[in-house]
C-alpha cells in the first residue's frame, strides 16, 4: 500500500500566510461592512514599469512569429539575462561571478526551499530567529530537523540564533558549528542589515568549519547605506563557502511573473564534491525554466531605463517606509528596520503576544500585519508591517494604528 512522507506531520500548523488568509476571511464574514487594509504579506501594489512592459509585449510577438519562437529554455536560463545579471548585479559591485554561474529560476522561495535538496539529510541547520519560515519548513519536509519540542516551540536538529533586541537583531556565530547557514539580509522579517565587518566574519567561520551559507539576498536593492554589502561576495573568500538567492519580486514587481535566480561558484564544494554539477542537475531534472517572454522582462531591468523606472518604485515603497516609520514613532511604538528593507518590525504595546495583537489590530483598526510569532520564538511580542501598500492605503492604516494607541 502507498505511504507518505511522515515528515510533513512534523510540520506546525499551516504555512503561517494561509493563517493569516483564514482569519481575515473569517473576520470579513462576520463583519462584512469592514474596510480592511491590507499591511502583512509582502506583496506589490505598483504596476510593471514601462520598461519591463514593453520588453514583455515585444517577446509575445517574437513567440507569435516562426522565425523568432523560443520552445523550452537553456537549463540556466538564457545567456542575455544571465549576462546581464553578472554584469549589473555583481561585477559592477567587484563581485567576479561569471554568466556560466548563475541558475535562472522562476523565485527565490522555490529556490531557498530547493536547494536544500543537494545536501544529505544527516546536515545540520542554522537558522536566525525569527526567520522566514520556508528554510525551516523545507528542511522538515526532507526529514533534517528532527522531532519537535511543544515547550520550546524548536525542532532538535536546528541550531536557533536568536536575533533579539538586545543583540540588535543580528545573530552571534554558533559555538556548535552548523553544516548549512541560513542568513537573509536585508531581513525578512526583522528589516535589519548586516554590515560588511560582520558578514565577512561569517564567511571566515564558514571557511573555516567547512560549512555553506545560504544567502538570501531578495531585498538588496532596498539598501541605502553605503558600508551594507549587496551580496556575500563581496567578502574575501565568499566564493568557497556561499550559495547566494535573489529574486526580481521585490525589486521589480515580479510576484505575478516570478523570476530569480541562484549563484553556485565553480570552485564551492561540500564533502569533497563540488556543487555547481549537482545543482546543474537538479535543476534540469526538475525544472524547465522561467517562460522565455519572463526572462526578457527581466532583461530589461538592466537598461537604463528600466533601472532608472525600478529604484523609482523602490523608492515609493521605501517612501511608504518613512511613513510607517514616523507614524508609529510618534504615536510611541518602538519600531525597527525601514530604512534598508520594506519591513517594519515593531514591539507589541502592553506586552501583548503578537497574535493577540494581531486581533486587536485588525478588530480594532482593521489593519492586517503579521505576528512576529510566525517567523519563530523570538519573534513573540513583535509585529511585521510591510511598506508595499499603495500610498493611501499606507497613510490611512497608520492613522488608525495611531488612534487605538
Amino acid at each position: 500500500m502507498a505511504t507518505i512522507n511522515k515528515n510533513y506531520l512534523k510540520l506546525q500548523g499551516s504555512y503561517l500566510f494561509s493563517t493569516i488568509a483564514r482569519k481575515v476571511k473569517e473576520y470579513s464574514e462576520q463583519h462584512p461592512d469592514a474596510e480592511i487594509i491590507r499591511l502583512g504579506i509582502g506583496d506589490v501594489t505598483q504596476p510593471l514599469a514601462p520598461a519591463m512592459t514593453y520588453a514583455l509585449h515585444r517577446a509575445v510577438d517574437e513567440m507569435g512569429n516562426e522565425k523568432t519562437f523560443r520552445g523550452y529554455a537553456p537549463d540556466l536560463g538564457y545567456e542575455f539575462l544571465r549576462r546581464a545579471i553578472a554584469e549589473k548585479d555583481f561585477k559592477k559591485r567587484g563581485c567576479n561571478i561569471e554568466p556560466d554561474e548563475i541558475f535562472v529560476s522562476d523565485g527565490a522561495k522555490g529556490d531557498c526551499s530547493n536547494i536544500q535538496e543537494i545536501f544529505g539529510t544527516d546536515n545540520t541547520i542554522a537558522v536566525c530567529d525569527p526567520v522566514y519560515p520556508v528554510y525551516v519548513d523545507s528542511n522538515v519536509m526532507a526529514g533534517r530537523t528532527g522531532e519537535y519540542d511543544s515547550v520550546t516551540q524548536r525542532f532538535a536538529g536546528v541550531i536557533y540564533m536568536p536575533c533579539t533586541e538586545e543583540n540588535l537583531f543580528l545573530p552571534e556565530l554558533p559555538s556548535k558549528v552548523p553544516d548549512l547557514i541560513y542568513l537573509c539580509f536585508p531581513n525578512n522579517p526583522t528589516g535589519t542589515v548586516m554590515k560588511k565587518d560582520r558578514l565577512q566574519k561569517w564567511v571566515d567561520y564558514a571557511n573555516e568549519h567547512g560549512s555553506i551559507i545560504l544567502f538570501d539576498a531578495a531585498y538588496e536593492s532596498y539598501i541605502s547605506e553605503e558600508d551594507v554589502p549587496h551580496s556575500i561576495y563581496e567578502c574575501d573568500g565568499a566564493r568557497t563557502c556561499a550559495i547566494e538567492m535573489r529574486s526580481f519580486s521585490k525589486t521589480a514587481g515580479f510576484t505575478g511573473l516570478r523570476l530569480g535566480y541562484t549563484v553556485i561558484p565553480r570552485e564551492l564544494e561540500a564533502g569533497g564534491e563540488k556543487l555547481w554539477p549537482l545543482w546543474a542537475r537538479r535543476h534540469g531534472t526538475k525544472y524547465n525554466g522561467a517562460p522565455y517572454i519572463v526572462q526578457r522582462a527581466g532583461e530589461a531591468v538592466y537598461t537604463d531605463e528600466g533601472r532608472r523606472q525600478v529604484e523609482e518604485q523602490i523608492a515609493y515603497y521605501m517612501g511608504n517606509a518613512k511613513i510607517i516609520l514616523n507614524g508609529l514613532n510618534k504615536a510611541g511604538y518602538e519600531v525597527f528596520g525601514g530604512v534598508n528593507a520594506p519591513y517594519i518590525w515593531l514591539k507589541t504595546p502592553d506586552d501583548m503576544t503578537s497574535w493577540e495583537f494581531f486581533d486587536y489590530l485588525l478588530d480594532k483598526a482593521n489593519v492586517v500585519g503579521t505576528p512576529g510569532s510566525g517567523f519563530g520564538p523570538s519573534g513573540e511580542h513583535f509585529f511585521r508591517l510591510t511598506a508595499f501598500g499603495n500610498r493611501e492605503n499606507t497613510i490611512r492604516a497608520i492613522e488608525r494604528i495611531s488612534k487605538i494607541h
